[in-house]
């Protein structure tokens, strides 16, 4: 009797649906994640101040969907940063999102953790370099007691100057020391930085633990020029079981000031019902694609 691999979770983030995070856009979230067949919805927690938790929490029970939270910082608030003061602000606002996690119900806390999200003028100091591993590890230790696991998402060097590669997360990981610290991988950010699809996969191997699906432009997957196909083979290779979320962005949905931050200048979409359906049958073909073939 053979069985078949167990299917990777398949989320969505938040902002193909919802621009802000009043109770009407997270419970609009929240319904067509469910109705589009995802398992998980990723909730960016960059309006921390105007999220309710107990609300978003119980629209997640009542769905039976998991939550992954995420968020990148601000340069006041950069724990890379020589300026202790802006180095404890930062560690203080990862506090709350750790903690507003777990509050959500949330296993993963993601994102650039590491440094602010922005194009730096500078090469990363050392001594900012320290900075960022002293927060981190303080704050996979907290993670741990909330039973909490903590990412670290490899941005292009337009988002940060500190994380580019796989290998340098892996370096910045074995830095930090704790085991409750993954590596996130995003095939947008790998589209800049990397030489190739399916070397880092296999670098990172079984310390992969969360994965961002996003075309070269954004858009609709299988519209640009990346090859999805290795990434999802190299998956498969490393026995890979975790979420796989796809993430786009356009201004039709995202607030105008975060547009801005994200640097969404055209819009490759206006219909995130439309991109949400395609996008979760392109990830679950290729999953199962590789799943037959990797049994």
């Amino acid at each position: 009797m053979t069985t078949s691999a167990p299917r990777n979770p398949l989320g969505v983030h938040a902002l193909v649906w919802a621009g802000n995070t009043s109770h009407a856009e997270v419970e609009r979230a929240v319904e067509r994640t469910v109705a589009h067949g995802f398992d998980l919805l990723e909730l960016s927690l960059h309006d921390l101040d105007g999220l309710d938790i107990a609300h978003a929490r119980a629209r997640l029970d009542q769905a039976g969907i998991e939550v992954v939270c995420s968020r990148g910082l601000a340069f006041s608030a950069d724990v890379s940063s020589e300026d202790l003061a802006v180095v404890a602000r930062g560690a203080e606002l990862l506090h709350r999102s750790l903690v507003a996690t777990s509050q959500l119900g949330g296993g993963v806390f993601t994102g650039a953790l590491y440094s602010a999200l922005g194009k730096y003028g500078h090469p990363l100091s050392a001594a900012g370099r320290a900075n960022a591993v002293g927060v981190i590890r303080e704050l996979a230790k907290e993670a741990r007691g909330l039973g909490v696991t903590l990412g670290l998402e490899i941005c292009n060097r337009y988002e940060t100057n500190v994380v580019n590669t796989a290998r340098e997360a892996l370096m910045l990981a074995d830095d930090i020391g704790e085991d409750n610290v993954m590596i996130h991988l995003d095939t947008y950010h790998m589209n800049i930085e990397e030489d190739d699809f399916v070397r880092p996969v296999l670098d990172v191997g079984d310390r992969l633990g969360y994965v961002h699906i996003g075309e070269n432009h954004r858009g609709y997957l299988g519209q640009g020029h990346l090859d999805l196909t290795g990434f999802f083979h190299a998956l498969g290779t490393v026995g890979y079981a975790g979420p796989v979320t796809f993430e786009s962005f356009s201004s039709t949905v995202v607030a105008a000031g975060l547009s801005q931050d994200l640097a969404i200048w055209r819009d490759l979409w206006n219909d995130g019902d439309d991109l949400a359906a395609h996008a979760h049958a392109f990830m679950a073909n290729h999953l199962a694609v590789n799943a037959s073939a990797h049994v």
